[in-house]
């Protein structure tokens, strides 16, 4: 299980470096800073905490789901399908300003995440919770982009 924790570290938090290329100009924007925010959006290091910790705990997730989840295709789609969303939703917002698009891809991505949580909490028993910080932060993200949609 070690090897799986490492290559999912390796993995997941490439995927927020990778985001992260679009993320840091965006935030410090003229669009994003004139960008109508949510009253409930959190201090900017809210969200590095928040997500080093989600990437901890899903890596540790999945490395124990790949362990015993009997369709491993399966849980390594929903996982393949869940990074590109993940990677694509900071240039989509923060880079191109797509924000109907970016809304529906973190949609996408909360219901991807969501599915993995309920699918395989059966197997995964108490370990479930280690995804459930994600699934949350996902609502809260999702939030705060349908606002900015919004208005």
């Amino acid at each position: 299980m070690t090897y799986r924790l490492i290559l999912f570290l390796i993995l997941n938090f490439g995927a927020l470096a990778l985001g992260g290329l679009f993320t840091n100009n965006g935030v410090n924007s003229e669009w994003y800073a004139n960008l109508n925010k949510a009253p409930w959006t959190p201090p900017g290091w809210v969200f590095g905490f928040a997500w080093t910790t989600i990437m901890i705990c899903f890596s540790i997730y999945m490395a124990k789901a790949y362990t015993i989840t009997a369709d491993k295709n399966s849980l390594i789609a929903l996982f393949v399908v869940q990074w590109i969303l993940n990677v694509v939703w900071n240039p989509l917002f923060f880079h191109y300003h797509l924000v109907s698009i970016s809304f529906f891809t973190i949609i996408a991505l909360t219901g991807i995440v969501g599915f993995m949580l309920f699918y395989y909490r059966s197997q995964m028993h108490l370990a479930s919770l280690l995804l459930l910080p994600y699934f949350l932060w996902l609502l809260i993200a999702a939030s705060l982009n349908g606002y900015a949609l919004k208005n």
